[in-house]
C-alpha cells in the first residue's frame, strides 16, 4: 500500500528481456535503501513491482508482459527518469490518499498551461476510467497522489505545485505523453456495491444501506 506521496526520483539504469519478461535496473542517488529487502514493494511510477538484487543506490525489477501491456513500461528507455516510493509502514504519515500501484491503464496529456505559480494539466482517458473520476476527488498519476479540479466529458484536469514538477516525472511531460493512472480505489467498491445493489441485493447489504439511501445522503445522482 502506497500514499502517493513521492520519495525519490529514479533513473532507469537498463532493461533486457529475460525469459520473456522485462529486467529492469533501477537507481536512485535519492533513496535511501537501508530499510529495503529482497521482496519489498515499490512503486515505479505508479505501479507496484518487487524489488530484488538491491545494494545502496539500485534495485532490479521483473516486469511481466500483462504489466508492460498496460502501463508506460512499454515506453520507458535506459535514461529515463522514474517516480519512486516504498511501501507505506504503520507509523508513516498518509499524506495523499490511498493507492495499491494496480495500474488501470492509461492517460493522455492534452494541455499544459501555467496558473499563478502552479501549472494546470488537462488529461484525456477512457469511459471505460473517466467514469470513476470526480471533481475534488484523487486520482493517482505516474505513482502521485493528486487533486481533480474538475472533468468534463473524457477529459480531467489537476494543477501541479513548482515542488511537484521539479521533483517528479510531472515536470518532463509533454503533450501526447501517456501516463500511468490508477483510479481511487473507493470509487470501484462504491460500483461494485451498486451493482450488487442493482441485481437485487439490497437485503443483503450490511446495516440496511440501500439504493434509495445513498441518493438521499447525496453519495449518487439520481441519474
Amino acid at each position: 500500500m502506497f500514499t502517493g506521496i513521492i520519495e525519490a526520483a529514479g533513473i532507469i539504469e537498463s532493461l533486457e528481456q529475460v525469459g520473456g519478461d522485462l529486467r529492469a535496473v533501477i537507481s536512485s542517488a535519492e533513496m535511501d535503501f537501508n530499510d529495503v529487502k529482497t521482496g519489498d514493494s515499490i512503486c515505479v511510477s505508479g505501479v507496484c513491482l518487487t524489488a530484488l538484487n538491491i545494494d545502496d543506490n539500485s534495485f532490479s525489477v521483473d516486469v511481466s508482459n500483462e504489466t508492460v501491456s498496460l502501463t508506460s513500461f512499454a515506453q520507458l528507455q535506459e535514461g529515463d527518469k522514474v517516480n519512486l516510493e516504498k511501501a507505506m509502514q504503520p507509523q508513516s504519515r498518509f499524506g495523499g490518499h490511498i493507492v495499491s500501484g494496480h495500474v488501470d491503464g492509461l492517460a493522455e496529456l492534452v494541455g499544459r498551461s501555467q496558473d499563478g505559480r502552479s501549472e494546470r494539466l488537462v488529461f484525456s482517458t477512457s469511459p471505460e476510467l473517466n467514469k470513476y473520476i470526480a471533481a475534488k476527488g484523487s486520482v493517482c498519476l505516474e505513482g502521485i497522489s493528486l487533486t481533480v479540479n474538475e472533468v468534463d466529458d473524457l477529459q480531467f484536469g489537476v494543477n501541479i505545485i513548482p515542488h511537484t514538477a521539479e521533483k517528479t516525472t510531472l515536470g518532463l511531460l509533454q503533450v501526447g505523453s501517456k501516463v500511468n493512472l490508477e483510479v481511487d480505489i473507493i470509487s470501484r467498491y462504491l460500483e461494485r456495491l451498486l451493482v450488487e445493489m442493482k441485481d437485487g441485493m439490497e437485503d443483503e447489504i450490511a446495516d440496511g444501506i440501500t439504493l434509495d439511501k445513498l441518493i438521499s445522503s447525496g453519495f449518487i445522482d439520481k441519474a
